[in-house]
């Protein structure tokens, strides 16, 4: 059997950073971790070829030479997805799709025409996949039916069949599921809320096989709370320390987590001593009010303040997520939110608009109450997008507030002052490798085109030169990490302008559908 894995497209977003890399001469930041995990999952006699849509396109030849095309994806990526799936078929081939969002909304991928859906953990229903294929069948929809996998028997992904030069860090996986209940989330979902985690060795063979290719940047593991299961954490930890020290620390880690890791020292510890630098945090707001609404009671439980404080303290760059748009809520929730990322000092907030994701307890309970927007129910997962159901306050002051939040935080003098306290009171790392890194050609050239760019060509260049002498005097064990944090702002001034564009649209497009609503609402009266 050979097998063309296709990875769609994803639209520009908040993470796609692509002025920062084009700085470094990498196309996208993070590799297509499903399909090298289904890879590795299916029968290894058979051939494979992998395309990352979003570092190339896929040739007629490699159309031609498929015997099957599986295609996976997220939410986001639905629309290059069902593209796909059309355009196989257009060819004649046989098509297997899954993923997040296949998962969470099969219909479409099949009305696309897709052949086979391949819902659920690839773990249990991949080899339903193989076994159908054996049998002659040309169609199916597989699912596990509520099983969830040992994820301890998940082999290693199949990172050969990356272009790890296309990429600026590398994934892998350690966990799956969240303890917790969050209204909002579909992870608990389609995951579960028992995390299960691979085992120490697993994970250590992992970071082998990329170690052996060659691999020596920055590794971001992907689970949605790593420290959902805390004492495997620690367990992995533990094994992982020694591993990093042997091979001189090769490799820059980082991950997401809920925010009680402030809560628990010794794992702080041992993340800082395996050589993690940042973590993402969901804190989705300061109020108090809105978290206990949305279920999120880890959040309330302690002062977020301090939380980020001491994360930040301990070594690791926080960045963190903000959601406008709960029930009840005030107005000027975004004022609230900007006052809270200056006062933590947190240099990369993510914000969206409340979006209700198919299947979760808020898109149940909204679908109750008749409150989903019918021409929006349809969730496309983008940041650029007004909310799919009908708020409590008026949806166009949520989105002039969701656009004056990333105006305001990402001007340039704003952004830069916030990465500079950051830094300033952030423990530095403390190993240090015995045969320091080498910049590449590329990131020399980076590093020259942000001095020019922030501090001799814009009005930033008095508060560039200052905060980067005083880093260099005062914590010049974080200047690398400072100065790459100092250039992501290159991506968010791109950004913001998106983000106001495209709001500003879609905010013209509700306005026109609620005066067409009222003309025929009035002629139907008539």
């Amino acid at each position: 059997m050979r097998v063309l894995f296709l990875y769609p497209l994803f639209p520009k977003s908040f993470w796609s950073f692509d002025k920062v890399l084009e700085l470094i001469g990498r196309k996208v930041s993070l590799p297509p971790l499903s399909l090298i995990t289904v890879a590795a999952i299916l029968p290894q006699t058979w051939e494979f070829r992998l395309v990352d849509r979003n570092v190339g396109y896929e040739r007629e030849a490699d159309w031609d030479w498929a015997d099957l095309v599986i295609i996976s994806g997220m939410i986001v990526q639905k629309d290059d997805m069902l593209c796909l799936i059309k355009a196989a078929k257009q060819r004649g081939k046989r098509v297997a799709v899954g993923g997040p969002y296949v998962t969470s909304v099969p219909e479409a991928a099949q009305a696309a025409g897709a052949d086979f859906l391949v819902l659920d953990e690839g773990e249990v229903t991949l080899p339903l996949l193989v076994e159908a294929l054996a049998q002659g069948k040309t169609s199916g929809i597989l699912r596990a039916h509520g099983e969830k996998p040992d994820v301890t028997t998940t082999p290693i992904p199949r990172f050969d069949l990356l272009n790890l030069n296309a990429y600026s860090d590398m994934s892998v996986q350690f966990s799956r599921g969240c303890p917790y209940q969050c209204e909002f989330c579909d992870i608990i979902v389609l995951y579960g809320r028992k995390p299960r985690t691979k085992t120490p060795a697993q994970l250590l063979a992992e970071l082998q096989r990329l170690y052996d290719l060659g691999w020596r940047r920055s590794v971001f593991i992907v689970d949605d709370n790593f420290i959902g299961n805390k004492r495997n954490a620690k367990l992995m930890l533990r094994e992982l320390v020694p591993w990093m020290a042997k091979y001189d620390y090769p490799f820059n880690l980082s991950t997401e987590a809920s925010v009680d890791l402030a809560q628990d020292q010794e794992l702080l510890d041992l993340m800082i001593a395996a050589n993690f630098r940042a973590v993402f945090l969901g804190i989705e707001t300061p109020d108090t009010d809105s978290l206990s609404l949305t279920q999120k009671f880890q959040n309330t439980r302690n002062s977020l303040k301090e939380s980020v404080q001491i994360i930040n303290r301990a070594g690791l760059r926080v960045m963190a997520g903000f959601i406008i748009g709960f029930d009840g809520e005030k107005s000027g929730a975004g004022d609230r939110i900007i006052d809270f990322v200056e006062a933590t000092a947190i240099p990369q907030a993510l914000f969206g608009m409340l979006q209700a994701l198919p299947g979760t307890a808020l898109w149940q309970r909204l679908e109750q109450e008749g409150r989903l927007r019918t021409e929006e129910t349809a969730v496309s997962g983008k940041q650029t997008t007004l909310m799919n159901f009908i708020p409590t306050r008026p949806l166009e002051e949520i989105a002039r507030e969701y656009v004056q939040c990333f105006w305001q935080l990402y001007e340039p003098d704003r952004y830069l002052a916030r990465v500079f306290r950051h830094y300033l009171t952030m423990t530095p790392i403390p190993h240090k490798r015995k045969k320091p890194q080498m910049l590449e050609l590329m990131e020399v050239r980076a590093l020259i085109i942000i001095c020019w760019r922030q501090g001799i060509k814009r009005s930033t260049r008095w508060q560039f030169w200052k905060q980067l002498f005083t880093i260099m005097q005062k914590n010049p064990g974080v200047f690398t990490h400072y100065l790459t944090s100092c250039a992501h702002i290159e991506h968010f001034l791109e950004y913001r302008q998106i983000i106001r564009k495209e709001i500003e649209a879609e905010l013209l497009d509700y306005s026109s559908r609620k005066v067409k609503e009222m003309i025929l609402a009035g002629s139907n009266s008539v």
